[in-house]
């Protein structure tokens, strides 16, 4: 079963004003709906992100500012540090671990960090934070290269990866090759899209082949013959 995180809901006192914080960070606005006096809810997402964010008026009980240490990942800390400070936003220093491990973001003092990053720039290891008008508090981590293990185990075939990519369209001709035989005539490309999305999406073929199946019968009306 697949399961994506979807949304984490920020509390915030002034939905204008954070709306223009949220901006200033380049984060992207997809939703500003206003139903009433009483309701209104924002949602933004970060820059390359799955996950989004949402707040507003009558979404939550949560004390505003009450967030503590939302992560962004970013590949280069101090470009990412660059960034928001040329759109006006304040960030600490770049900060590493004291005891040497990578969790030197999530502890609660701050005499667990170091000024600096970290020493081997290892992966997780150099944060930087800042906050929103409320004081909901966003750390910046770095992450170059994920650990063994913090992948999923159908990766994303990336364009660079010509290998995975040709295997993964191989089995997708495969699997289409018994559709072709036995459904009406369609472009191709429609079958793929479907069954090559869920391959992405951490499917397995039997699961992607029945997307593709469904897409085709449901959206496109292509049926047996």
């Amino acid at each position: 079963m697949e399961m994506k995180l979807e949304v984490l809901v920020v509390p915030v006192s002034d939905v204008d004003r954070a709306k223009a914080f949220y901006e200033k960070l380049g984060f992207r606005l997809d939703i500003d709906y206003v139903a009433n006096a009483d309701y209104r809810i924002m949602q933004f997402t970060p820059p390359g992100s799955e996950a989004s964010i949402i707040f507003g008026k009558g979404i939550t009980s949560a004390r505003p500012g009450s967030i503590d240490r939302l992560v962004l990942a970013v590949c280069d800390i101090d470009a990412a540090r660059s960034e928001l400070f040329s759109h006006g936003v304040e960030v600490s220093e770049v900060f590493h671990d004291a005891g040497g491990g990578l969790g030197g973001g999530f502890y609660a003092g701050a005499e667990a960090r170091v000024p600096g990053p970290d020493p081997q720039r290892r992966s997780y290891g150099s944060y930087a934070s800042f906050t929103d008008p409320d004081g909901n508090a966003w750390l910046l981590q770095e992450i170059k290269e994920r650990l063994p293990g913090r992948e999923w185990k159908l990766a994303r075939a990336r364009a660079k990866d010509v290998a995975t990519l040709a295997e993964l369209l191989r089995e997708t001709a495969e699997h289409h090759d018994h559709y072709e035989k036995t459904h009406a005539a369609h472009h191709w490309w429609d079958w793929y899209a479907p069954y090559l999305s869920a391959r992405q999406n951490d499917s397995s073929p039997e699961e992607a082949a029945a997307a593709a199946y469904r897409y085709m019968e449901e959206v496109l009306h292509v049926l047996p013959r």
